[in-house]
């Protein structure tokens, strides 16, 4: 959640600088646990009522548009963290396989090593 919370907060809108692969991933799995919860809720709900079903499908969407500009843009920066330009991540298979690669070591063009402050 300190992952998620900290690209939400710190780096809502911010396409510039590197992300490594745990910030990204961390972020995936809450975005997708969060997603799938009130989707799940949803469903549950439309057996309930309708009405309840469409408040949490509301709250779906909602959340969905939340999240839509910080999710491109941690994607965006783990592209540069492998030394890629952010447009990578509108080719389908190759942008999963640079988002598993570790990161360039040391500087690269779009920013410091996002790991080299741990150490």
């Amino acid at each position: 959640m300190e992952w998620f919370l900290k690209v939400l907060k710190g780096h809502y809108a911010d396409f510039n600088g590197r992300a490594r692969r745990k910030e990204y991933w961390m972020y995936a799995l809450v975005y997708g646990i969060i997603y799938i919860a009130l989707y799940i809720l949803a469903i549950i709900l439309a057996f309930i009522s309708g009405t309840l079903a469409s408040i949490v499908f509301g709250l779906l969407v909602i959340f969905l548009l939340a999240v839509l500009v910080p999710t491109i843009a941690v994607g965006v920066r783990r592209m540069h963290d492998v030394g890629k330009s952010g447009w990578f991540l509108l080719v389908p298979i190759y942008n999963l396989i640079l988002a598993i690669t570790e990161g360039d070591r040391g500087d690269n063009q779009y920013g410091p090593d996002p790991k080299a402050n741990e150490n």
